[in-house]
């Protein structure tokens, strides 16, 4: 079993930055990829960004391209989304995960989640 626990959510202005973290309790042989997902309300949960363990790929959705940025810490177990240029679509339950493969299906473990709000 893998625990996330994801932090650094909140309430933001447009055009502001927030800076989101995601710590995995521990890896598994299995698990070789990190992302991001989010679920605005009324909305179906899409992915954001994903990263590998090894190797410097990055992937992003076309609607955060250029905006957000992921990052690991393999020491720390940790991944991070540094979030720019804010708007209100960004509004969102951002939710770390981890598994097998950049898709929702290829996800194993899921955290709570983070609630970003950005504001008009």
């Amino acid at each position: 079993q893998v625990q996330l626990v994801e932090s650094g959510g909140g309430l933001v202005q447009t055009g502001g930055s927030l800076r989101l973290s995601c710590v995995a309790s521990r890896r598994t042989f299995s698990i070789s990829v990190m992302a991001w997902f989010r679920q605005a309300p009324g909305k179906e949960r899409e992915f954001v960004a994903g990263i590998p363990w090894r190797g410097d790929s990055t992937y992003y959705a076309d609607s955060v391209k250029g905006r957000f940025t992921i990052s690991r810490d393999n020491a720390k177990n940790t991944v991070y989304l540094q979030m720019n240029s804010l708007n209100p679509e960004d509004t969102a339950v951002y939710y770390c995960a981890t598994g097998r493969f950049l898709a929702d299906r290829g996800m194993d473990y899921w955290g709570k989640g983070t609630l970003v709000t950005v504001s008009s």
